[in-house]
């Protein structure tokens, strides 16, 4: 059976689980409808943009045509307020606050915890958000969090919707001509994600004539996109579905829509353990690192940052990794762990 008849032959059992899949796929569709009302707005119009919206740029970023090890590209820690940090706590009253981009639908990594009051935010990015919060405004309770797309992680940031972007967000050399970013926090890899009936074998000649989703504006697409160009990837292989938020392609997997997900081994791994019937396929094929995104010119607030996640490095990580992250990655984090922070940013 080739792969064109193995996906119509999903779709005609209304996606490869039967009946009893496409309840699970219908109800995480309809769980991310219902929860983006929540959060995912542009916020109060009152609140005033967050710290640092509008500003020339007063320091330079690693340029993307100039780019080497982008997570290097960062500046040295230190704990000195700044005009950015100022700002942030000049808020008065209840909107004194670190307003931080987040996911809400990343099982373990940011999303609403249905059994607890009010739904709250939990998983291993909202720990850290909590992290610097607790450092800039002494209240580890004072963020705002706002729920944005995949696509959304940049424009948001340049647009003065949030002070900071705590996502999942691979350093990426593309990116630093846009945002700055932190020292890694956090290290992955782009893996397969598909059905465990699949005849997929990892990233290889098996996806030849299969269709993969993507998030619009990933590292994934990127590099299914150039890896296609090259040759690297089979000239058949269908990448044209993507969607604005990560999780969405998981639905598209389960409809039997697409035949297997590409994105970050992290990300994955949280997304088998919601669907027991998917799973990843072969190694990561790609080495990357999350990191803290803020605005070009935040020079003190990515200075912080940085300092934040040297201590929380030493205390604070294990706890969260073991917290929200050892039951789908394993017990040891040794390969999640980010290396030694190196800043060859200056300026």
């Amino acid at each position: 059976m080739n792969a064109r008849e193995e996906r119509g032959r999903r779709a005609s059992l209304r996606g490869w689980g039967g009946v009893g899949a496409m309840a699970a796929g219908c109800a995480l569709a309809l769980a991310s409808v219902l929860l983006l009302p929540l959060t995912q707005s542009a916020g109060d119009p009152d609140d005033g943009p967050p710290a640092g919206a509008g500003r020339v740029a007063a320091g330079s970023q690693a340029r993307a045509d100039a780019c080497a090890d982008p997570e290097k590209q960062t500046l040295a820690p230190s704990g000195a307020d700044g005009p950015t940090i100022d700002a942030i706590k000049a808020r008065q009253g209840a909107k004194r606050k670190l307003i931080v981009g987040v996911d809400q639908n990343s099982y373990r990594w940011g999303y609403r915890n249905p059994n607890t009051q009010g739904a709250e935010l939990e998983g291993f990015d909202i720990d850290l958000a909590h992290r610097i919060a607790a450092d800039i405004l002494g209240d580890r309770d004072a963020v705002q969090f706002r729920a944005i797309p995949t696509n959304q992680r940049i424009p948001a940031i340049e647009d003065g919707r949030v002070d900071m972007v705590v996502r999942t967000m691979t350093i990426a050399c593309d990116r630093l001509s846009d945002v700055a970013f932190s020292a890694p926090y956090f290290k992955t890899g782009q893996q397969v994600l598909a059905p465990k009936s699949s005849s997929i074998t990892g990233y290889d000649d098996s996806l030849a004539d299969r269709r993969i989703c993507t998030a619009t504006g990933s590292t994934a697409y990127t590099k299914l996109s150039e890896d296609k160009q090259n040759g690297r990837l089979p000239s058949s292989t269908d990448i044209s579905v993507t969607v604005p938020n990560q999780l969405d392609c998981l639905v598209q997997l389960q409809l039997g829509a697409v035949d297997a997900v590409v994105t970050d081994g992290a990300l994955a791994a949280s997304q088998a353990a919601q669907d027991p019937t998917v799973e990843l396929k072969g190694a990561a094929f790609t080495t990357e690192y999350y990191g803290v995104a803020m605005k070009k010119d935040a020079d003190d607030l990515v200075r912080r940052v940085n300092r934040v996640l040297v201590d929380y490095r030493a205390d604070g990580w294990q706890r969260s990794y073991d917290e929200w992250l050892s039951a789908t990655l394993g017990k040891d984090a040794a390969p999640s762990r980010p290396p030694a922070p190196e800043y060859l940013r200056t300026s």
